[in-house]
């Protein structure tokens, strides 16, 4: 279902879009956050639109936070001279 033809999903992306990417499929409304440093869940999938927009308003707590996003792990790598910086190296192999 494309956004053009779907008005509410239009709705909720002008009305939420600075937090959430919102889609959807036929039978789920999906959300996911734009700021990775969020304390609450990262995404939310809902069958029902009510409880979607009630989860936007008040996301449920988040179960966990990956190493990867951590400001403890980045700290302690430094990014390798690559076009992409995905890679880094632990800082204690330099010595």
């Amino acid at each position: 279902m494309s956004t053009v033809e779907d008005p509410l999903l239009r709705l909720l992306q002008r009305h939420y879009g600075d937090r959430w990417a919102i889609r959807r499929t036929s039978h789920l409304w999906i959300a996911t956050v734009r700021d990775r440093d969020v304390d609450h869940a990262p995404t939310l999938v809902e069958h029902d639109i009510e409880d979607f927009v009630r989860e936007l308003e008040h996301p449920p707590p988040g179960s966990g936070r990956s190493l990867l996003s951590s400001g403890w792990l980045h700290s302690r790598l430094d990014p390798l001279d690559t076009d992409d910086d995905a890679y880094y190296q632990d800082d204690r192999s330099k010595s």
